[in-house]
């Protein structure tokens, strides 16, 4: 690590936990799950975005400029097939469902204003199942689809809505790249962020809903990473306006320059631990 980024000292786990209760409880925090949380299940669809491109290179002969980039490997295989060609190979890898794990339960419980999930996996929909007030909002790509629109919003059993209904709603289900359930949405080409990033700092593709919800609230980031550009911007933009406290649990991998610099200056705390341990004392 380059010693002109000095490390960010880390929170014990115990000495957060009660406030981090204590803000979920009174709807002060807003859960913001990443690929990882996949990881703390059975492993049955990719659970970061290395494995997503080992998973695209398995199917489709990358070149090496494109191999262990995801965005770079999508983008690839949509320029020299077809749209169609990327989504269904999405919807391959990430067709097994995940199934709920404890954590996932234990948020869908909690009846909270919102939930940002920023993998593909369809685990939160469904723990979700039983919840009666709540609806979901996913990016879309604008690839060929002929529409000014970055979203769309799907009520509790999968049915498309118009996206002003997600205002009534108890619980919304944030997907900023989208997912597999209950269509199959996917943001993951170059070319899906091109307008996206260009129109982002002014705040147009997140959604009204979520603009609303945000204020007043910290983020807890679970199974995160910000090692890369796009991640970090898609964090801190839709973090804005919010007011914290922020906390993250990235378990024990070691943080980059570029994640200490977005952490420090989106003034987050890293929580020293792993991340199971931190769910299964969360939901104890």
């Amino acid at each position: 690590m380059n010693a002109a980024v000095p490390p960010l000292p880390l929170a014990d786990r115990a000495s957060v936990l009660p406030a981090i209760r204590k803000c979920l409880a009174e709807e002060r925090l807003v859960p913001f799950l990443g690929a990882g949380i996949a990881a703390l299940s059975a492993p049955v669809v990719p659970t970061d975005y290395d494995a997503l491109a080992a998973a695209l290179g398995k199917r489709v002969a990358l070149p090496k400029r494109a191999r262990g980039n995801p965005w770079a490997s999508a983008q690839y295989i949509e320029s020299s097939r077809h749209r169609s060609s990327l989504d269904a190979l999405l919807r391959e890898i990430f067709a097994a469902p995940v199934a709920p794990g404890p954590l996932h339960r234990f948020l869908a419980g909690l009846h909270l204003p919102l939930i940002v999930d920023s993998w593909y996996d369809g685990a939160m929909r469904a723990a979700m199942e039983d919840v009666l007030d709540w609806g979901e909002i996913q990016g879309i790509t604008r690839a060929g689809i002929g529409e000014d629109r970055w979203f769309r919003a799907y009520d509790r059993k999968g049915a498309e809505t118009p996206v002003v209904n997600a205002g009534g709603w108890a619980t919304l289900l944030y997907k900023p790249h989208g997912a597999i359930a209950p269509v199959g949405n996917f943001l993951l080409a170059d070319s899906d962020y091109v307008e996206v990033l260009t129109e982002i700092d002014i705040q147009n593709p997140i959604p009204d809903a979520v603009k609303l919800r945000r204020q007043g609230r910290g983020f807890l980031f679970l199974g995160c990473r910000f090692h890369d550009q796009l991640l970090r911007t898609y964090a801190r933009q839709i973090m804005k306006r919010s007011r914290g406290p922020h906390f993250v649990v990235m378990g024990d991998t070691e943080l980059t320059r570029n994640e200490i610099r977005f952490l420090r200056g989106q003034g987050i705390t890293p929580i020293g631990g792993s991340l199971a341990d931190f769910v299964s004392e969360l939901v104890a």
